[in-house]
């Protein structure tokens, strides 16, 4: 069984925090089971987004929310990951997103292995 969508943002914010990078949720979705997608910015002009990924990769018994890097087309942009975010708020308006801004670019989520 997977943690509410809610207490995982709650959750991952403060972790954030405790490991010295700044972090705002900037839209909470469906506190039950709403997509979580997350920002990183590196202060630099370069970002990466996260999300879901695949639920052929998601571990059932465990219920650890894994995430995978989201391409970001034509390039890595605060713009471009507004445009994707926009994208999938039109498809699922239930999503979260989260912003971090941490210069080393550390995300601190479990990415699926592909």
């Amino acid at each position: 069984m997977r943690l509410k969508s809610g207490i995982w943002v709650s959750a991952y914010l403060r972790r954030c925090a405790v490991e010295g990078a700044f972090a705002v949720l900037r839209r909470r979705g469906a506190e039950e089971a709403g997509a979580i997608f997350v920002v990183v910015d590196q202060l630099d002009g370069i970002v990466t987004l996260y999300g879901p990924a695949p639920q052929s990769l998601a571990d059932e018994e465990t219920g650890v929310r894994l995430f995978a890097p989201l391409p970001l087309k034509p390039e890595p942009t605060p713009a471009a990951a507004h445009a994707r975010l926009q994208r999938e708020i039109e498809f699922d308006p239930d999503l979260w997103i989260v912003d971090v801004e941490d210069r080393q670019g550390r995300h601190f989520l479990d990415l699926a292995k592909e």
